[in-house]
C-alpha cells in the first residue's frame, strides 16, 4: 500500500476567499490548499488526504491514527504570541490553524510520525519545539529581502548551503542547492532538539531538523513549487521513503 500522508490546509474565515474565486456566500470559513503540495507527493508515490481545520483537536483523532506522515504546509505568518514576543512586524495571523499546527507537530513527534515542514511549516516545527522566529527579516535580522514573488514559482534564483552530515545533504547529495524563495520570516533561535542544517547565501537559516525522530525535517523554500526539478523530488522520495509502510 502507499504511505498515507497527511497535508495540512490553510485555514481563512475571511470573505475574500470564497468572492476570489466566485463560489459560496458571505460569512463562510475555508479550508484549502495548493495543489502543488498534493502533486508533490502523489507524484512521490504517496497517497495525499487533506487535513481541515476542525474545532475540536480531539476530531482528527481516527485520521491521524491512520497517517503514516505529515506534511505541513506553507501559509499565513505563525503569531509571535506563541513563542513569547509581541506583534512588531508579522503580517495576518490566523490563530486557530496556529494552534492546531503546533498540535500536529507534537502529536507527530509524541507517535513517532515523519513530519516533513516546507515554509510556514518549517516555522511551526521550530515554534512547537519552543523556539522563535525572525517577525521579518529585514527588520530584525537585517538580512536580504527573500519574498521571491517577481520571479516564476518554480525558478530556483538563490542558493542554500547544506551542513555536512546533515539529512538534508544526504538527500541531495551535494553541499549547495538553488532554490525559490517566497518568505519574509524564519527561524531565529532554534527549539529543543532543532538543529539548523542549511543557510542561504547571506545566513538565512533554510532548514532544519529535529534529532532523535525517525524523519522530521523542515525547508523554508518551496519544492513543491519547483515542479519540475528532479532535485527537489528527492526531498519528497526521502520524505516517502521514511513514510512506508
Amino acid at each position: 500500500m502507499k504511505p498515507l500522508i497527511g497535508i495540512t490546509c490553510n485555514y481563512d474565515y475571511r470573505d475574500i476567499v470564497g468572492r476570489a474565486s466566485g463560489m459560496g456566500a458571505e460569512g463562510q470559513d475555508w479550508n484549502f490548499v495548493a495543489g502543488d503540495y498534493v502533486q508533490s507527493i502523489e507524484k512521490a508515490g504517496g497517497s495525499p488526504v487533506l487535513i481541515p481545520q476542525c474545532e475540536s483537536f480531539e476530531s482528527l483523532y481516527p485520521l491521524l491514527e491512520k497517517l503514516d506522515g505529515i506534511l505541513v504546509t506553507g501559509g499565513h505568518d505563525v503569531g509571535p504570541e506563541r513563542y513569547g514576543q509581541c506583534n512588531k512586524h508579522s503580517g495576518l495571523i490566523i490563530p486557530e490553524r496556529d494552534a492546531q499546527d503546533i498540535r500536529l507537530v507534537q502529536f507527530a513527534l509524541e507517535h513517532e510520525k515523519p513530519v516533513l515542514g516546507i515554509c510556514r511549516g518549517t516555522q511551526i516545527l521550530n515554534v512547537a519545539c519552543g523556539g522563535s522566529l525572525y517577525q521579518d527579516l529585514e527588520k530584525e535580522g537585517d538580512f536580504e529581502h527573500h519574498f521571491g514573488d517577481n520571479y516564476p514559482r518554480n525558478y530556483a534564483w538563490h542558493n542554500v548551503t547544506l551542513s555536512e552530515g546533515s539529512i538534508l545533504k544526504d538527500i541531495y547529495g551535494t553541499a549547495k542547492v538553488q532554490v525559490n524563495s517566497i518568505h519574509h520570516q524564519a527561524i531565529r533561535e532554534p527549539g529543543t532538539d532543532v538543529t539548523i542544517t542549511a543557510y542561504s547565501f547571506d545566513g538565512v537559516p533554510e532548514g532544519i531538523e529535529v534529532s532523535g525522530h525517525k524523519f522530521v525535517v523542515g525547508v523554508q523554500w518551496h519544492p513543491e513549487m519547483m515542479y519540475d526539478s528532479a532535485e527537489q523530488t528527492k526531498l519528497f522520495q526521502a520524505f516517502l521513503s521514511q513514510c512506508d509502510r
